[in-house]
């Protein structure tokens, strides 16, 4: 036998070796957690179960790379429907799912992180997180996730071509549970399966996101989290306030956005957390910064308030999703020597994120 058939063969054997068979998990199962409403019904002729703003879990499985497959059907209706996976607990956990509403739209399906219950999409949108899609409705669709570390290939019916490439999934790879789950709406889910591998076939080239800009704030010092009324009408920062705080450092993700919601789960007395850093300049000037937050955000320099500001979804007209990105420039009067600038973020819904860049770093630097 020739050493590269050998060599072929060894490959195909270790991969076996490191790959379970696919499980298939019928509804009928007590194996599955079910939170909210559902029914085991036959749909189309397929034994199903129908889920109406639930959530179903399989919490004795540990899978961090693989392969999930699942038949689904629902209608036009506006709601949310998806997987959950390497699932920590029912708080954390990475998500995909479909918009029905937005059937052949750029944002017709959704990868996103969620931390502490909150998922983030709008912190994450467009290439890697999201691309059109038109569904079949009422019709079974054949879902197909891979899962390879920091990537996942999504599959629908046609298992040959990917219709998204999420190249950059946001939370550490991390072995966890997984589950489905619908939103305002009505689905139904047939034939669930999982298959661990350890290294799951990933069609697409490897892609990353752009480096960011020279001059975007990539390391922040963030506060715990308090309730908003305490900054309510505050335009000078107290000393009080400021020494009650906790800080610890938060690294920007690619995009130059960091996810705020890593701290907290959002409640009314969680709803807020100071973003800070420091700039040094070398002297006394205006100098222009790029900006994004979600939802809401009070700027301070050296603890004097500068600007304000609101991007949550809807809050301009129905259409406004309020996504993140750098749409605001504000003007900070800086003092000569080491200013602190400091974003107090509030969040209402769809994710807690802020972001900053200097146009030009001329007669500034950036604390380390």
């Amino acid at each position: 036998m020739k050493i590269s058939a050998i060599l072929n063969l060894f490959i195909f054997t270790t991969t076996l070796t490191f790959a379970q068979s696919p499980e298939v998990v019928p509804f009928s199962s007590d194996r599955w957690e079910f939170s909210g409403e559902h029914a085991l019904e036959e749909y189309k002729g397929q034994p199903a179960v129908r889920l109406t703003d639930s959530q179903a879990y399989l919490s004795d499985v540990s899978l961090e790379n693989g392969i999930i497959e699942y038949d689904i059907a629902f209608t036009s209706d506006r709601g949310f429907v998806g997987a959950m996976f390497r699932m920590q607990d029912q708080e954390n956990y990475e998500e995909y799912y479909m918009r029905a509403h937005q059937s052949g739209n750029p944002d017709a399906m959704q990868y996103t992180p969620v931390y502490n219950g909150m998922a983030g999409w709008q912190l994450y949108y467009g290439e890697g997180h999201g691309t059109p899609h038109f569904y079949r409705f009422q019709e079974w669709m054949h879902v197909k996730l891979v899962i390879a570390d920091q990537q996942m290939e999504v599959y629908i019916d046609n298992m040959n071509v990917p219709v998204l490439h999420a190249f950059e999934l946001k939370r550490k790879a991390k072995a966890g549970f997984v589950g489905i789950y619908t939103a305002m709406k009505d689905a139904y889910f047939a034939n669930f399966s999982f298959q661990s591998m350890e290294n799951p076939p990933i069609k697409s080239s490897p892609k990353s996101f752009p480096a960011p800009e020279e001059g975007t704030i990539m390391q922040w010092q963030i506060s715990d989290a308090f309730g908003s009324k305490q900054l309510e009408n505050q335009t000078e920062l107290s000393k009080g306030f400021k020494s009650g705080l906790n800080w610890q450092t938060l690294a920007s993700e690619s995009s130059g956005t960091v996810n705020l919601g890593q701290i907290s789960e959002v409640a009314e007395e969680t709803n807020t957390v100071v973003a800070k850093f420091t700039v040094d300049s070398d002297q006394k000037q205006i100098k222009p910064l790029l900006i994004g937050y979600s939802d809401m955000v009070t700027v301070y320099v050296n603890g004097k308030a500068v600007y304000g500001g609101q991007r949550n979804f809807r809050s301009r007209d129905y259409r406004y999703l309020g996504t993140i990105g750098y749409f605001d420039t504000i003007y900070l009067p800086l003092d000569k020597g080491d200013n602190e600038i400091w974003f107090a973020v509030t969040e209402n819904f769809g994710g807690w994120g802020v972001c900053a860049r200097f146009p030009t770093l001329e007669n500034i630097s950036l604390a380390e």
